[in-house]
């Protein structure tokens, strides 16, 4: 009897199944294991190189070991790491000033993931609407947007019109009212005296690089300060120099009166998020109403003020402009051959694919393929974030990958990495 010889499981094969058996299912991931990283390039275990163009979704804007952030990380790795706000520490001060500096306001109060920011953001346009405004009690209402993406906690995914994210997990928070994105005349239907703050993303990242028309955030501050409103900004993924500017709402000179900020504010190396505000908003916030073990820790608390200092330069801004220009150039020379729109803002496109020709998940396939990491989205879109290190030639490799996907549709049919199929599971 002939015994079938058997083909010995690859490193990536090992590390695939392993994740599947005992991580939640709760991401679909390409089938690529990842094991180090260099500025705009990583590294997977089998020892392939690839440009990663997601970027930890703009969390990575420095690059992968940035060596200024990991100097200062260690520095102060050696020193203290944690006390949590029961007691001071020597760094959250420095930080909280060079924040709210960048930002233009008075205060900050400091968290981990972006989801908690958005959290504490409602929860201070909620206390600000009874204490200040003056409104009844559990009356308060937020006005959000459709297409939004701002978390995935009970609260958040209330007012989220994503069958995935809310499927299963009612009943939902009251007390939020969405409307079409960008559409001003929309908002001003729906307000009433107990509206307190609109809650939007200048730009929807996760809805694919979603720019609102011209004059919408102009005329959004319009309306929430004639009717004594919150504009409360979530620039998490756009904020921080990944449109070419420190945050999005400055390509229409527009100041929220809330900033939401996370993702590359930890410089790609810990959770760090800040809701930003004047003493009039954050002043409701008293001892006791609001906190976290971890918020305002001196280890991230270092961390941000670096990367706030390497901000203040504006030679990231500048580098997103001017790249972003590049990608744009070659990607609008794609439309009609295989892209059907394409979307930039700085460093951070948006392209949908005609659906005709491929998914988005078969076109981050193809990408996977040629050595380039991007990220899929609802279908037909793939999102592109290289990180603000990289080179002019990265993104003309870029720009290359996607047209031999879309000429060859070599993509379609399956999922490869160097030639090698790995079975995922579905999210």
């Amino acid at each position: 009897m002939t015994i079938p010889a058997t083909t010995p499981a690859s490193a990536t094969d090992v590390h695939i199944a392993r994740t599947e058996r005992f991580a939640a299912h709760n991401y679909h991931p390409l089938p690529v294991v990842l094991s180090s990283g260099d500025g705009a390039w990583v590294t997977d275990i089998e020892g392939r190189r690839y440009l990663d163009c997601l970027a930890g979704y703009s969390a990575l804007n420095f690059g992968h070991r940035n060596p200024r952030l990991l100097r200062r990380a260690n520095e102060q790795l050696n020193h203290l790491t944690l006390t949590s706000r029961a007691f001071y520490n020597d760094q959250l001060g420095g930080f909280a000033e060079a924040l709210a500096g960048l930002c233009h306001k008075d205060m900050v109060l400091p968290m981990n993931s972006g989801a908690e920011a958005v959290e504490t953001a409602i929860k201070v346009s909620r206390k600000w609407g009874y204490e200040v405004k003056g409104i009844p009690a559990d009356s308060a209402r937020v006005i959000t947007m459709r297409g939004n993406f701002h978390g995935r906690t009970t609260t958040i995914v209330s007012f989220s019109d994503d069958d995935t994210a809310t499927g299963g997990f009612g009943p939902f928070a009251p007390g939020f009212v969405s409307v079409p994105y960008g559409d001003i005349d929309a908002i001003r239907q729906v307000i009433t005296p107990n509206t307190v703050a609109v809650l939007f993303e200048p730009i929807q990242g996760e809805g694919g690089v979603v720019i609102p028309p011209p004059g919408f955030l102009s005329r959004l501050r319009e309306v929430c300060t004639r009717n004594n409103i919150l504009m409360v900004a979530d620039e998490i993924q756009s904020g921080l120099a990944r449109t070419g500017k420190t945050f999005a709402c400055d390509h229409e000179d527009v100041v929220p009166d809330v900033y939401i900020l996370g993702k590359t504010l930890g410089g790609g190396i810990l959770p760090l998020s800040a809701v930003v505000a004047d003493s009039d908003i954050l002043g409701v916030v008293t001892p006791g109403t609001h906190g976290s073990t971890f918020g305002g820790n001196p280890l991230a608390s270092a961390v941000g003020a670096e990367v706030v200092a390497m901000l203040q330069t504006g030679e990231y801004q500048a580098r997103a402009h001017e790249l972003g220009e590049r990608l744009r150039a070659g990607l609008d020379g794609l439309i009609g051959s295989g892209l059907s729109e394409v979307r930039v803002r700085g460093l951070w496109a948006g392209v949908d694919i005609a659906p005709d020709l491929m998914t988005g998940r078969e076109a981050c396939a193809g990408l996977l393929a040629r050595g380039v990491l991007a990220k899929d989205t609802h279908g037909s879109t793939v999102r592109f974030a290289p990180p603000l290190v990289a080179s002019e030639a990265d993104i003309d490799l870029l720009v290359d990958a996607v047209s031999e996907v879309m000429s060859d549709g070599s993509a379609v049919g399956g999922e490869t990495a160097g030639g090698d199929g790995h079975g995922v599971c579905e999210q």
